[in-house]
């Protein structure tokens, strides 16, 4: 786990190791253990490494295998290494390091662009090829790991964090008009390729791109499981149905063990992380670290979750640690939390896993996380008004989107907005694709495809690596994925959503924390944005650089400052808190 960049340049000249240089020291937090950089040819790499698998200094990036003629710049884990390396020592490889990085380079002489549909894991790599002058970028299937984009004539820079584009400098830093209704619109999820910023774009997920010496690019995407039902499957009864992804889910959380350091639970007290505890539990983890956050109350609505928490911490006797964060440190944290950002991410609860991952960073550098049940299990309240609809894309337009494109007519300024509804055509296009058998399929697949790596996951990281913690989410193992896209919905969505998921819950977990409302990751102060946050926010959206910018109407904004809690989208967000972000992201990153 770490921060990648590089340079590679397609005009006969050589890459900048200056700006190579910035990239790498603005992604220091993501990799506090180590930072090398390396140039051969057309390209040059810079790497911030973060020891998890070979803590020894052969494993150090960006790696070069002078025998193959390979160099490589890789963010991630590998969790199958182990038993590919071994398959590869069969067919003659040997090997200087006992990680995962050097298993990528002889896995890509050996299986060339099929070696990704071979790894089980998390990754973004930018590799060379020496003989050739050939360029591969790979993103894995869920877009775990970043890879952001920005390129100019004859000049291509990569990086596992948007900001570390900027500080190389050299970017058209002006607002992407499409990306800007999407994040209006499709809850602050800018689909890739786009991003927020004209000059920065990021590889897709589950895709593999190869750039020839003459700067002609060609992507595979190898990565697109069915959403449909197998015939095999047919017979298979509920309880069938429970073994299988428990079985599934006890294989996935097992690899994400595989490190030379410790690996703990971030504990929500909700079904997900505690099944994760109980998996572990079960197989035999003695001494497990388990950490949980909670905050004041706001309006009256509750601010952790610490009952359910404890109960799980102490029916499997984890290490664990509660923070609390007052109101004061809250506000405190916000700054770094807008920096920490890879782009604009409206989720209230990204202070929180910010603040957890710094006190988690204290006592360990791995921790495995619940994030992808919702997803892939049907978790959501709005699949299951989907089972029966005639209209899939207005139905979900309905129940996700923030506003309608003839409200974001009277919000955006002129200028801003042009007669097309990207987000609706975008959510129809995808929702139509073939390959999905019904309504809540076809949602399940934008969900856990589109809406799931550019918000939870992307989140995630990104708090995450602020502090130099890995994040492995076992619930996106892929295997996992293409096994619960095959169960009926109906399976799914029973019993409150994630129907199956809970029949393997109740052969792990206390009842207590299953039948119950469905928790989210609270923090009401910045729901209802009043006292110091509406401030916050007000000033932001009123200073000379939004003014200038000119991107809301201000008769919207007066409205909003007027009574924040009266406008909260459909998805329980606050419409001022959206604009605000919005702002304070992109004044904090000097945009």
């Amino acid at each position: 786990m770490c921060g990648i960049c590089g340079e590679i340049r397609l005009d006969g000249t050589a890459p900048s190791p200056i700006a190579i240089a910035k990239m790498t020291d603005v992604m220091a937090p993501r990799g506090p253990d180590g930072a090398g950089l390396v140039m051969h040819g057309n390209a040059g790499f810079g790497h911030r490494r973060l020891k998890i698998i070979d803590l020894s200094e052969r494993a150090q990036q960006p790696m070069v295998d002078s025998g193959l003629g390979l160099t490589i710049a890789f963010n991630g884990c590998i969790y199958n290494y182990p038993e590919l390396r071994a398959e590869l020592e069969q067919k003659g490889y040997s090997f200087f390091s006992t990680g995962d990085t050097e298993v990528i380079l002889k896995a890509w002489r050996e299986w060339g662009e099929g070696c990704v549909e071979r790894f089980h894991g998390m990754f973004a790599f930018v590799l060379q090829e020496r003989d050739t002058g050939r360029i591969v970028m790979a993103r894995d299937r869920f877009g775990i790991k970043p890879l952001y984009l920005s390129e100019t004539p004859g000049r291509i820079r990569f990086s596992s964090f948007l900001p570390a584009l900027l500080a190389a400098g050299d970017v058209d830093t002006s607002i992407d008009r499409v990306a800007l209704h999407h994040y209006m619109s499709f809850h602050a999820v800018v689909p890739p390729p786009r991003t927020i910023i004209e000059g920065v774009r990021k590889l897709p997920p589950a895709t593999i791109r190869v750039i020839e010496p003459d700067g002609t690019t060609r992507d595979s995407i190898y990565w697109n499981p069915p959403f449909g039902r197998d015939p095999h499957d047919a017979a298979v009864s509920r309880e069938e149905w429970a073994d299988r992804v428990l079985e599934a889910l006890r294989l996935a959380v097992k690899r994400r063990m595989v490190a030379d350091v410790p690996v703990g639970v971030l504990l929500s007290g909700g079904v997900d992380s505690s099944l994760i505890v109980g998996l572990l539990a079960e197989a035999g983890q003695h001494g497990l670290m388990s950490f949980s956050v909670g905050f004041e109350e706001a309006n009256g609505e509750k601010g952790d979750e610490f009952v359910y928490s404890d109960l799980i911490a102490e029916r499997y006797g984890t290490k664990h640690h509660k923070i609390f964060v007052p109101s004061d440190q809250l506000m405190d944290a916000l700054p770094g939390t807008f920096a920490a950002m890879s782009e604009p991410m409206v989720s209230y609860d990204n202070v929180g896993f910010y603040l957890l991952s710094k006190e988690v960073s204290k006592h360990i550098k791995v921790v495995q996380s619940g994030q992808g049940a919702d997803e892939i299990f049907g978790g959501y309240h709005w699949y299951p008004p989907l089972m029966d609809s005639d209209d899939v894309v207005g139905d979900y337009a309905r129940v996700f989107l923030d506003r309608d494109h003839a409200t974001l007519k009277t919000q955006l300024a002129p200028g801003w907005i042009d007669g097309r509804d990207h987000s609706r055509d975008f959510i129809a296009e995808r929702l139509l694709r073939a390959g999905a058998d019904t309504p809540v399929d076809r949602a399940l697949r934008l969900d856990s495809t589109v809406m799931l790596v550019d918000d939870p996951v992307k989140r995630v990281d990104n708090m995450t690596m602020a502090w130099g913690l890995e994040a492995r989410v076992p619930f996106l193992d892929h295997e996992l994925v293409e096994l619960a896209a095959r169960i009926p919905p109906e399976e799914k969505i029973r019993d409150g959503g994630k129907g199956v998921l809970k029949d393997v819950a109740r052969r792990i977990v206390p009842s207590e924390v299953i039948d119950r409302k469905k928790g989210y990751f609270p923090v009401p102060q910045l729901k209802y944005v009043d006292g110091p946050y509406l401030d916050l926010v007000r000033d932001a959206l009123s200073s000379q650089a939004a003014r200038d910018r000119g991107l809301f109407r201000q008769e919207w904004l007066d409205t909003l400052f007027a009574n924040p809690s009266d406008h909260i989208t459909p998805l329980q967000g606050s419409e001022l808190w959206q604009a605000g972000l919005l702002e304070l992201w992109l004044q904090t990153h000097g945009i």
